[in-house]
């Protein structure tokens, strides 16, 4: 397994801001949204968010630095007769025997067992009598998906820390961080026990343009300067394909368009998606639009200034 320290360039004495500085400099050179189609990129995204994931939790991080759990977050195993001894109830030796700590209280206690046919040769450790059914550890595992993922529900596929092989599905309308119980696919149980679960949390990448406030999508558009002053038909991006969109003559740069039912799924309805539009001007000077402004400027003078006191 992948050492989190090596993933993300960064030495074991790192400070939290170096950590963080290294892994956005490699999230923005490798995200799958800026190497479509690249499976190297997207793998090797997938180990430098989940490294993150573990050294960007200071607690995590803490526990890592200890040996308590391994490099996917999963812990390590931890057996001794003390944690069985001093477990709670459902532990190894959870049944034990009841009695103080004098010998008249142990000899009478062997005594009731041995009536009742259970003490089976004098045998004070007998595993049919000490043992008792234990529910098996949940594994935890954290899933990296995509913001149009998470909105509008996915089938992901993975690899738990026990080695399972699972299909994922994500709900539409996941948020980040949201836990998802897989019901009897963690660690295995004792003498018998049910398996415990697997919980999976969810955790999702940045979006190159898309953002989430609640369950409204946000995205910000450029227009050019005709169509921001004249009005027309735009293309835009929506979680789930492209929509045309009706910009208003006379739109000034952050002017928010509404587009309906285009936003994350809730209660039976779907959220908007909020379009915010910014004007952007030629990349190169028009030397035609300068002549014409500079004309248009003198008869049609107007201060947009003014509600700030400089006019």
């Amino acid at each position: 397994m992948d050492d989190p320290y090596a993933l993300l360039g960064v030495a074991r004495t790192a400070t939290p801001e170096q950590i963080k500085s290294a892994y956005r400099k490699l999230a923005r050179s490798l995200h799958p949204d800026l190497n479509p189609g690249n499976k190297q990129a997207e793998e090797k995204f997938k180990k430098v968010s989940a490294a993150y994931d573990l050294l960007g939790d200071p607690a995590k991080r803490a526990r890592f630095d200890a040996g308590e759990i391994d490099a996917s977050g999963a812990e390590r195993p931890r057996t001794s007769y003390r944690t069985y001894a001093e477990g709670g109830a459902g532990g190894k030796y959870s049944e034990g025997f009841r009695f103080g700590d004098n010998a008249d209280d142990i000899f009478a206690e062997l005594l009731r067992r041995r009536s009742k046919g259970r003490n089976k040769g004098w045998n004070f450790f007998d595993q049919e009598e000490m043992e008792v059914p234990n529910k098996g550890a949940d594994a935890r595992y954290s899933l990296r998906i995509t913001l149009p993922e998470a909105v509008m529900g996915a089938t992901k596929r993975i690899t738990l820390p026990n080695g399972k092989n699972l299909a994922v599905k994500v709900p539409p309308g996941s948020k980040d961080g949201a836990t998802l119980r897989l019901k009897g696919q963690g660690n295995a149980g004792r003498s018998g026990g049910p398996a415990g679960d697997a919980l999976v949390e969810l955790k999702v990448d940045p979006h190159p343009f898309f953002s989430r406030e609640g369950d409204d999508i946000l995205v910000t558009v450029p227009v050019t300067l005709p169509e921001a002053v004249l009005g027309g038909k735009v293309t835009v991006p929506t979680v789930d394909g492209k929509v045309a969109l009706t910009v208003p003559p006379g739109s000034n740069s952050g002017t928010v368009l509404r587009l309906k039912g285009k936003g994350a799924p809730s209660g039976g309805g779907r959220g908007d998606q909020l379009v915010t539009l910014k004007v952007v001007l030629p990349d190169r000077p028009d030397t035609e639009l300068e002549e014409f402004l500079r004309d248009w400027t003198a008869k049609h003078p107007y201060d947009v200034r003014s509600k700030l006191g400089m006019s």
